[in-house]
């Protein structure tokens, strides 16, 4: 099984090669949560990713948030919160809420 890159460090690999990249961070967590405040995921502007910041239950919704981010220079905070109808759609059917910045990163 393979050890999956230190995000931080693929962010400095993807902007050694003249790719734009983004960083993902949970920043806040209450109840239930699959990763820790602190846990990344980069993102480069290809669209490839490494790192985790739910256990893949939002990773998708992220990643799209970092190529915005990677786009337009802004960074945006995330909310993932579980409601009834939505627990299923964001796929944080374990409960809990995560709040995720996602930050354009330039070297």
């Amino acid at each position: 099984m393979a050890i999956a890159p230190d995000p931080l460090a693929q962010i400095e690999r993807w902007q050694a090669d003249g790719r734009k990249t983004a960083l993902a961070t949970v920043v806040t967590t209450w109840g239930s949560s699959p990763r820790p405040v602190g846990s990344h995921l980069a993102v480069a502007d290809t669209g490839d990713f490494t790192g985790s910041v739910s256990g893949g239950c939002i990773e998708g919704a992220v990643v799209a948030a970092a190529q915005e981010a990677i786009a337009t220079g802004k960074s945006k905070l995330l909310d993932f919160g579980v409601t009834n109808e939505m627990a299923w759609e964001v796929g944080l059917a374990c409960g809990g809420r995560i709040q995720v910045l996602v930050e354009p990163v330039t070297i």
